[in-house]
Formats: C-alpha cells, sequence, structure tokens
C-alpha cells in the first residue's frame, strides 16, 4: 500500500452500524416530508428518498464541502496569519504522505475548544484555540490524526449518518415545539372546560408521542455511532504513528486531557484523551524495543578450481 492511499479499515466498515439503525427512523421521517411534497407533485416515495440520497452523495464533493458543508458547521477559510501557522504543520503531513494540497481543504471553525475533526471526502476543520495554542509540531500531529480518519474512510458513514439525520431532528424538534404549542393552549384557553381541555391533553400526548418516536431512533444510532467512533480515534492515532507523528499527538492529547472532563467525555464518540496517549506510548515503545530486520543475504560465487 503507498503512501497517502486510502483504505477501508475494519472500524469504517463497522461505522455503518448506526448508519443501519437510523435507516427504519429516517424513511418514516421522509415519509412525512413527502406526503407534503405530494400535495403538489406526484412523485413516488421510493424516487423521492432515491432524490435524498443522490443529494447527500454531492457532500463528497470539495466545492459542495468547500461552500456548503463547511459554512453549514460554521468554519470558515482561514485568515493570513491562520493561514501562516497551518500552512508548515499541513505541509509536512502531506510531504510525509506524499500527496499535493489541492487534495484536502484545511478550514477553521472560531472556538474555544482545543479540537478538529474531519468529515465529508476531503474536510479537515481546526478550532482557532487549537492553532493559537498548539505549537506547529503538536499541530502537525493532530492533522496528521484528521488525515488519517480520511485515509481510514471513517467519514463516510458518518457523514452519510448526519444527513439521514437532517430530516428526523427537523421532525422531532417541531414535534416538541408543536406540542409546547398545544400544552400552553390548552392551559389559556381551556379553563373551566373539561372536553377541550382533555382534547388539547390529548393532542400534545400525541404529539410528544411522536416525537420520542424520531428522538429515540437518534439516540439509538447516536449511542452505537459513540462505540464504533471510539475504535476509529484508535485506528486513527495508530496511522498517525506510522506517517511519524505519534511523539506529536500525544503532546497535544496531553493539553487536551489536562481540561477534560472524564465524566463529560464517556457519552462522546472520543475516548480518553490519556487512554489514547498510553497507547500512542505503548506502541512506540514497543517499535523503539523490536529489533532492526536482519540484512538480507546476498549470494556471491565461492572460488572454485578451474578444470
Amino acid at each position: 500500500m503507498t503512501r497517502g492511499s486510502r483504505r477501508l479499515d475494519r472500524s469504517a466498515s463497522t461505522a455503518v452500524l448506526p448508519v443501519l439503525a437510523l435507516v427504519p427512523v429516517w424513511l418514516l421521517a421522509l415519509a412525512v416530508f413527502w406526503l407534503a411534497v405530494r400535495l403538489v407533485w406526484a412523485v413516488p416515495f421510493w424516487l423521492f428518498a432515491l432524490g435524498y440520497l443522490v443529494a447527500g452523495i454531492l457532500l463528497f464533493f470539495r466545492p459542495v464541502q468547500r461552500f456548503v458543508l463547511a459554512p453549514l458547521l460554521g468554519a470558515r477559510r482561514p485568515t493570513r496569519e491562520e493561514l501562516a501557522r497551518l500552512d508548515t504543520a499541513w505541509r509536512s503531513v502531506l510531504q510525509r504522505n506524499r500527496m499535493r494540497r489541492s487534495r484536502y481543504l484545511v478550514m477553521v471553525l472560531p472556538s474555544d475548544e482545543l479540537n478538529a475533526f474531519a468529515c465529508g471526502g476531503h474536510l479537515v476543520i481546526v478550532t482557532t484555540f487549537a492553532i493559537d495554542a498548539l505549537p506547529r509540531d503538536e499541530l502537525a500531529g493532530v492533522l496528521a490524526h484528521e488525515l488519517s480518519h480520511h485515509l481510514g474512510l471513517h467519514t463516510v458513514a458518518l457523514t452519510v449518518g448526519h444527513w439521514l439525520s437532517l430530516p428526523i431532528r427537523i421532525l422531532a424538534r417541531v414535534g416538541f415545539f408543536l406540542r409546547n404549542v398545544a400544552t400552553a393552549a390548552t392551559r389559556s384557553f381551556t379553563r373551566g372546560s373539561s372536553i377541550p381541555g382533555v382534547l388539547g391533553r390529548l393532542i400534545s400526548l400525541v404529539l410528544m408521542a411522536v416525537s420520542w418516536v424520531f428522538l429515540a431512533g437518534l439516540l439509538l444510532s447516536t449511542a452505537i455511532a459513540n462505540r464504533v467512533g471510539r475504535s476509529t480515534e484508535f485506528v486513527a492515532d495508530q496511522r498517525a504513528v506510522d506517517m511519524g507523528f505519534g511523539r506529536e499527538l500525544a503532546h497535544a492529547l496531553r493539553r487536551v486531557a489536562a481540561g477534560q472532563d472524564d465524566d463529560a467525555v464517556s457519552s462522546t464518540s472520543h475516548p480518553l484523551a490519556r487512554t489514547r496517549v498510553a497507547r500512542i506510548d505503548a506502541t512506540m515503545r514497543r517499535r523503539v524495543r523490536r529489533p532492526p530486520p536482519a540484512p538480507e543475504a546476498t549470494w556471491r560465487p565461492q572460488p572454485g578450481r578451474r578444470r
């Protein structure tokens, strides 16, 4: 396998599981939107669902990621000062993998959190705090880790899952909003009237039940994604070590561990930073202790007697 080539990791294969868990609820949510569209356009449901999936494929094209996906995530192009810091670190990662600069997009997310993430097919996003707080070598380690997610195809299922969850999130929020409106209207206009009050409470319960159906699907998918996501983080760390950025990544993770809340991290897709550091250090120690390979034996003609 050549450097910089993409390869489907086992962890990327298991990342499909939360997407599969999301499909039934996604179909149900999409059916609600389809019923509304059908009032003005008699399109079959299968064609409507297929069109939604095809639209999601556009998220993997660089122009769409630059002008649509990145702004949706709140990211922007780096300023001149940010580009000067990113350029050296990112160039070292690309050179180590023999890759062209135009292959991936590096964008900046204004945030006070030390973080970076990969999404889509070519997008790497770094927070402003990470750019300001990390030395360039540690920033290179973080960028190598995020590039590893792309090389392992970890971001494919993640991006598809976010796209499928969009109509579910919309309906869940609309359902809870309408439930609150119905509850408020029931309390305001049905005082002293038993029948309208019972009807209003019934409508509120139905809306709440529908909202929880969609929310339960999201929670199940998120729980599976968090479980799978921890393994992809370890795999990306390992690939960053293979690139030669293990020590730099470990130093950056120690900064994260210093301000990390263990209880808050336990419910996310990222393992504890100190656990990742321990694994990186253990991998690097094993490689130091491993004896170098024996030189290959070369054949040399033996002197013999002439006849």
